[in-house]
C-alpha cells in the first residue's frame, strides 16, 4: 500500500514539473514574438540594406529586400519592424510613366514569408503578388502605364499584420509630360503617414486605437529634423497614407495649397485646397508657397492624430 501511494507521488510530481515547463516555455520573453499569423520566433535585427536600381533605356530594375529590424517609432522606444531595406517607410522609388519594371524581392527574413503589392502597375495579384518564402527571392514584370504617387506594401496575409508592422512605402510614377507646374517648383519632399499599434497585439489592430501616428516612420522624425526652404519658394510634396487603419486629413498651417494633384494623377486638379483628404492606400501632390520666413507646421486635422505624431515643421528662412 505504502509502495503503491509512493508511486502516486511521484507521477503527481512529475506532472507537475511537465505542466510548468510547458508554461515557462509558452510564456512571451523578451527575445520572442509571436501573433495570431506566426510562431514564436527569436528577434533579430539586420541592417539596413540599399536598394539595387538600374535603368537600360525603358527597363528599371529594382532589386529589394524585405527584412526585420529595430526602428525608432518614438524617442527612446524600439519596434522590431518588419520591412523593407531595413527602413520604414522603405525606400522611395521613382520611375517614368511607360517603364515596364523588372522587380526582384530578396526575402532576408528567416522566419516569415513576405510579398510585393504595388498599387502602381496593372497586374493579376495572384501571379505578380506571390508570396516569396523565407531565405528565397522572387522576380516579377510589370508595366508602370499610369502616373501618380502610389503606395506599395506587402500584401501576404494577414496583410494588416505585414503593413502594420511596417511594410510600405510610395512609388513615384512621373507622368511622360510632367506636371503643369514644374517649372514653378524649388522644392520636392516625400511624406508618408502611417500608424504604429502595440507590439505583437492583433487584437488591437482590428479594433484598437493606434499607439502613435506619423510621418515618415517616428513620432518626431520630421519636427527633429524640419523640411527646409526659403521664403518665397514653392514646394511640392508627395504625400501618402499607408494607415493600415486611418484616414489623414493632411493640412499645412499658415499657407494654402495652390496645387493639388489627387493620387498624383495631372488630370486630378484641384485649387485652392485647406486640407486634403487621404484614404488609407492614397496619395497626392500638395504644391504651395511659403511667403514669410518663420516655422510653418503640416499636420492631419484630425487632431487626436496628430497629438500621437503626425506633424512636422518646415524651417524657412531668408
Amino acid at each position: 500500500m505504502k509502495k503503491r501511494y509512493m508511486m502516486q507521488l511521484w507521477l503527481l510530481l512529475l506532472i507537475v514539473v511537465v505542466l510548468a515547463g510547458c508554461a515557462i516555455t509558452s510564456k512571451k520573453e523578451p527575445n520572442e514574438v509571436s501573433s495570431s499569423a506566426t510562431a514564436s520566433q527569436t528577434l533579430i535585427d539586420q541592417p539596413p540594406v540599399d536598394p539595387v536600381i538600374t535603368r537600360d533605356g525603358d527597363d528599371v530594375y529594382i532589386e529589394m529586400t524585405s527584412q526585420v529590424t529595430n526602428i525608432e517609432i518614438s524617442e527612446g522606444e524600439i519596434f522590431n519592424a518588419w520591412t523593407f531595406n531595413g527602413t520604414v517607410p522603405g525606400p522611395v522609388l521613382t520611375v517614368k510613366q511607360g517603364d515596364t519594371i523588372h522587380f526582384t524581392l530578396k526575402n532576408l527574413d528567416p522566419n516569415v514569408p513576405h510579398s510585393m503589392d504595388f498599387h502602381a502597375v496593372h497586374a493579376a495579384p495572384s501571379e505578380k503578388f506571390l508570396d516569396v518564402m523565407p531565405d528565397e527571392e522572387g522576380s516579377f514584370v510589370y508595366p508602370a502605364n499610369s502616373p501618380g504617387v502610389f503606395m506599395y506594401h506587402c500584401g501576404t496575409a494577414p496583410m494588416i499584420l505585414h503593413v502594420a508592422n511596417g511594410m510600405y512605402g510610395v512609388i513615384i510614377v512621373e507622368p511622360e509630360l510632367g506636371y503643369p507646374t514644374d517649372d514653378e517648383v524649388d522644392r520636392e519632399y516625400t511624406i508618408v503617414q502611417s500608424e504604429w499599434y502595440p507590439y505583437d497585439d492583433y487584437e488591437a489592430l482590428e479594433n484598437g486605437e493606434p499607439q502613435y501616428v506619423v510621418f515618415n516612420g517616428s513620432a518626431q522624425a520630421l519636427t527633429n529634423n524640419p523640411l527646409e526652404a526659403k521664403a518665397g519658394e514653392k514646394i511640392r510634396l508627395y504625400v501618402a497614407n499607408a494607415g493600415p487603419n486611418e484616414v489623414s486629413s493632411f493640412h499645412v498651417v499658415g499657407t494654402i495649397m495652390d496645387t493639388v494633384y489627387l493620387d498624383g494623377n495631372p488630370s486630378n486638379v484641384l485649387k485652392g485646397m485647406q486640407t486634403v483628404m487621404l484614404p488609407a492606400g492614397g496619395g497626392a501632390i500638395v504644391e504651395f508657397t511659403v511667403t514669410e520666413a518663420g516655422e510653418y507646421s503640416f499636420l492631419t486635422h484630425q487632431l487626436n492624430h496628430a497629438a500621437k505624431g503626425a506633424i512636422g515643421k518646415i524651417r524657412v528662412t531668408e
